[in-house]
C-alpha cells in the first residue's frame, strides 16, 4: 500500500506564522512582565537581549535547518546519528508533558471564559464557596475599617483572601490539602478539558494542511485584544505607576547570577525550542527556504509581544495597587495567580469589567491554543515519521491515530483535573519547563557539532540557504551555547 506523502506548508508566512502562534504564548503574558519587575525593571532588558542574541536566535537557527534539512520529525531525524536517537525520545517526552500541562491551563482559561458571560462570579464575598477570610479589595483602601474586620473576624492579615481567590481556588479547582488527598474528579473541569481536547482535534484533522490555515487567525488574533487591554488599561488611574515599576531600572540587579539565569531560562522558555517541535514545523518546509530570515524574524516578534503584554499587564497591576491602596509589588504575581487571581480581580473592579474578562481570557484562549496546536502536532509527526508504513499507509490512518491519541490525552490528564489535580499539574509543570528542556538542548547541540560534525552541518545548510553560516553560529553552536545553557543550570 502507497505511503501518504508528508505534505508542506502551503506558503512561507504559514510557517513564519506557525512558529510565531507555537514560540509566543501564556508565558509572554504571566512570566516575561514579572521577570522583568522582579529582575530591575528596564536593565533586565539587557541580559535578556544578550541572551537572545547569545543563546536564542542561534538554537532557534539550528533547530529549524536540522529540522528542513532532513524533512524529518524530531524523532527520526536522529538516525544521523542512532546512538543518541534517545535525545529524540527525550524531546517527544518533554514535549508531549508541556502539551499536557498546557491543556489543562486551557482548561482552566475556558472555565473562566464561560463564567465571564455573565456577572462576574468573583466580584464580592457573597456566594457558596467564600469564607470569612474573603474580603473584598476596596476594603484595603480604608485601613480602620480593615482592621475592625479582622478583629471581628478573629484572622489575621496573612490570613485574607481576595474574591477572586477564593473564586479559584475554591469554585474552579474544588482544591484539597495537597497531593496526598486526590479527591473526585471536578466535572466542570473535566468538561471543559474535554474541550479543549476537541479543539486540538478537529484543527490538526488534517495536519499542517489545516493547522496552516488556522494560524492566520490564531497567531493574529491576540495582537488585537492585547492592544485593546492595553489601551483601556492605559485609561485607567494608576497605569502610570504600573509601568514605571514594569520598567524603571535597576542596574545594582545586574551583579546578580539569577538575573542573567533568569534571562537564559525564559529565552528558552518563550522561543520553545528543545522540545521538537521546531524541527517538526521546520521539516514541513521547503528545503529551499530561508531558515535564516525565519530565525531573525520569529525570536524579535516574540521578544517584542513579551515587551509589549508586559505594558498591557503592568497598567491594569498599578490600578489594583491603587484601588486596593498598596504598592504594585504588593499585587503583582507570575503563572496561574496572575491570569486567575490578580487579573480577574481586577477585571471585576473596572466599568466594563465583564467584557474586558470576555475579551482578555479571549486572548488568553488564542494564546494558548496557538501553542497547543504546534505542541500535538510535533508529537504526531514524530511518531509518524518514525513509524510511517503503520501511521501513513493510507489516507484515513493518520486520522485515526491522532484521534486515538487525543483520547488516551485526555485520559491521562484527568488525574489533574481532580480535587487535587493543581498539585499534580504544577509538578509536571515545573518538570518539562525547566531542567529536561535544558538537557536536550545541551546534547542536541553537542551530538549535531561534534558527532554529526560542525562543518557537514554547515555543508548542508549551504545547500538550502546558498552559503555556510558565519564565524558567529559557529562560535555560539559549538561553545557559547553549550556553555550558556549549563552555567544557567
Amino acid at each position: 500500500m502507497a505511503e501518504v506523502e508528508r505534505g508542506s506548508w502551503g506558503g512561507q508566512l504559514e510557517f513564519i506564522l506557525t512558529c510565531v502562534g507555537y514560540a509566543v504564548g501564556l508565558g509572554n503574558v504571566w512570566r516575561f512582565p514579572y521577570l522583568t519587575f522582579q529582575n530591575g525593571g528596564g536593565a533586565f532588558l539587557i541580559p535578556y537581549i544578550l541572551m537572545l542574541i547569545l543563546l536564542g536566535i542561534p538554537v532557534f537557527f539550528f533547530e529549524i535547518c536540522l529540522g528542513q534539512f532532513a524533512s524529518l520529525g524530531p524523532l527520526a531525524i536522529w538516525n544521523l546519528s542512532p546512538l543518541f536517537k534517545g535525545v529524540g525520545v527525550a524531546m517527544m517526552s518533554v514535549g508531549l508533558m508541556v502539551a499536557l500541562s498546557y491543556c489543562i491551563l486551557m482548561s482552566y482559561i475556558l472555565f473562566f471564559f464561560f463564567a465571564s458571560m455573565g456577572p462576574l462570579p468573583w466580584k464580592d464575598c457573597a456566594n457558596s464557596w467564600n469564607t470569612n477570610k474573603c474580603i473584598t479589595s476596596n476594603i484595603f483602601a480604608n485601613s480602620t475599617l480593615l482592621e475592625q474586620i479582622i478583629k471581628d473576624r478573629n484572622i489575621t492579615r496573612a490570613e485574607i483572601k481576595t474574591p477572586s481567590e477564593e473564586y479559584f481556588y475554591n469554585q474552579v479547582l474544588k482544591s484539597s490539602s495537597g497531593l496526598d488527598e486526590p479527591g473526585g474528579i471536578v466535572w466542570q473541569l473535566a468538561l471543559c478539558l474535554l474541550l479543549a481536547w476537541v479543539i486540538v482535534f478537529v484543527v490538526l484533522l488534517k495536519g499542517i494542511s489545516s493547522l496552516g490555515k488556522v494560524v492566520y487567525f490564531t497567531s493574529t488574533f491576540p495582537y488585537i485584544m492585547m492592544t485593546v487591554m492595553l489601551v483601556r488599561g492605559a485609561t485607567l488611574p494608576g497605569a502610570s505607576k504600573g509601568i514605571e515599576f514594569y520598567l524603571k531600572p535597576d542596574i545594582a540587579k545586574l551583579k546578580e547570577s539569577s538575573v542573567w539565569s533568569d534571562a537564559a531560562s525564559q529565552i528558552f522558555y518563550s522561543l520553545s525550542t528543545c522540545t521538537g517541535g521546531l524541527i517538526a514545523m521546520a521539516s514541513y518546509n521547503k528545503f529551499k527556504n530561508n531558515t535564516f530570515r525565519d530565525s531573525m524574524i520569529v525570536p524579535f516578534i516574540n521578544c517584542g509581544t513579551s515587551l509589549f503584554a508586559g505594558f498591557a499587564i503592568f497598567s491594569v497591576l498599578g490600578f489594583m495597587a491603587k484601588e486596593k491602596g498598596v504598592e504594585v509589588s504588593d499585587v503583582a504575581a507570575t503563572g496561574p495567580g496572575l491570569v486567575f487571581v490578580v487579573y480577574p480581580e481586577a477585571l471585576s473592579r473596572m466599568a466594563g469589567g465583564t467584557v474586558f474578562s470576555i475579551l482578555f481570557f479571549i486572548m488568553m484562549l488564542t494564546l494558548g491554543f496557538s501553542s497547543l496546536f504546534s505542541m500535538v502536532e510535533s508529537f504526531f509527526v514524530m511518531l509518524m515519521d518514525e513509524f510511517p508504513d503503520t501511521l501513513r499507509c493510507n489516507s484515513t490512518r493518520p486520522i485515526i491515530f491522532r484521534g486515538v491519541c487525543i483520547v488516551i490525552f485526555y485520559l491521562i490528564s484527568l488525574p489533574m483535573v481532580t480535587k487535587g489535580g493543581f498539585y499534580l499539574f504544577s509538578l509536571v509543570n515545573e518538570f518539562a519547563g525547566g531542567f529536561p528542556r535544558l538537557i536536550t538542548g545541551l546534547f542536541e547541540l553537542l551530538v549535531v557539532t561534534m558527532v554529526y560534525g560542525y562543518s557537514r552541518f554547515a555543508e548542508d545548510i549551504s545547500l538550502m540557504i546558498g552559503k555556510k553560516p558565519g564565524i558567529y553560529f559557529q562560535v555560539t553552536w559549538c561553545f557559547l551555547s553549550p556553555l550558556l545553557i549549563v552555567v544557567s543550570n
